[in-house]
């Protein structure tokens, strides 16, 4: 009895060890499981791809290049505007007003830092709302405000919920965890490459441009000593030429010294920043924008 005793207390006690262990491990933020999260953001990261391709499609008759990074098919926008807002969305549930309110509200604290921290870190713009009114430094404005208010009922209402159903009838809790550690390295990885080669792309239009843009000082001498080793440029010219970098991020902003808002696709007016024209949006009949230029202003 005494050894059987011992037995189970032993067998007990490793169980405790194993659920002190997988309690440690799979740690929630406010309810929500990290994996769940995590799986969350790369989901919704791709859905916002494809909201951003069609909308690209549908404003500008053209499938062009709506990613935030070099190789995935990420707007990480989406998934980490989508990502704060079922974190905090929970305390704005009352009704679709509490709900639109709490979108306009979160989706442009999201919009607003994610567009400062590609400027202070890449010096690039990926978007510009200086010419839309009720703007806030051309980073956010009620128009698009707006809409992450819109987004927020849509999300929290219809896609969520069924978003959840898909997850929990066809990924078991190892898969996803599987799913989000790969997907999230992978990202990971690709922003690296991606923030690198912005920046070699955008000492390349430094150089050959004589561009004189706005807080590049602090690490453009680095980057030309970089670009001044043969088998740097050649990787640099090869993988981030000047065709990929374009067509990759055909709306991308510098800022020049003066203030200035610069577009890449005026600089490399020989580049045609798209893949495919659908079709010529037009107004009463006229074109909007010359097909062969595609200025996006």
């Amino acid at each position: 009895m005494e050894i059987v005793a011992e037995k189970e207390k032993q067998e007990n006690t490793v169980e405790q060890k194993n659920v002190s262990k997988k309690t440690n491990f799979d740690f929630s933020i406010f309810g929500f499981s990290i994996w769940r999260l995590l799986t969350y953001f790369v989901l919704y990261s791709i859905l916002g791809f494809i909201i951003e391709t069609l909308f690209g499609l549908c404003t500008k008759g053209v499938i062009e290049s709506r990613k935030s990074f070099l190789y995935g098919p990420f707007c990480a926008i989406y998934g980490l505007g989508a990502v704060v807002m079922l974190i905090f969305l929970q305390y704005f549930k009352k009704n679709n007003g509490t709900l639109f309110l709490g979108g306009f509200l979160i989706g442009s604290i999201v919009e607003y830092l994610v567009s400062w921290i590609g400027e202070m870190l890449l010096h690039v713009k990926w978007w510009d709302y200086s010419a839309v009114p009720f703007n806030i430094q051309g980073r956010v404005c009620v128009f698009f405000s707006l809409f992450w208010g819109i987004l927020a009922i849509f999300l929290v209402k219809t896609v969520h919920p069924r978003v959840d159903k898909f997850i929990e009838k066809h990924i078991s809790t190892k898969y996803l965890k599987v799913f989000s550690i790969i997907l999230i390295l992978f990202m990971f990885v690709d922003c690296l490459i991606t923030g690198f080669a912005l920046r070699m792309f955008n000492t390349r239009l430094v150089l050959n441009y004589d561009l004189e843009l706005q807080n590049v000082e602090n690490y453009i001498e680095d980057y030309k000593k970089l670009y001044s080793i043969p088998e740097v440029k050649e990787f640099a010219d090869k993988h981030f030429s000047d065709e990929k970098m374009l067509k990759t991020f055909p709306n991308l902003k510098v800022t020049g010294k003066d203030g200035q808002i610069i577009y890449v696709s005026d600089i490399l007016k020989d580049i045609q920043p798209y893949y495919i024209r659908v079709f010529t949006p037009t107004v009463r009949g006229k074109p909007i924008i010359e097909p062969e230029t595609y200025e996006e202003k």
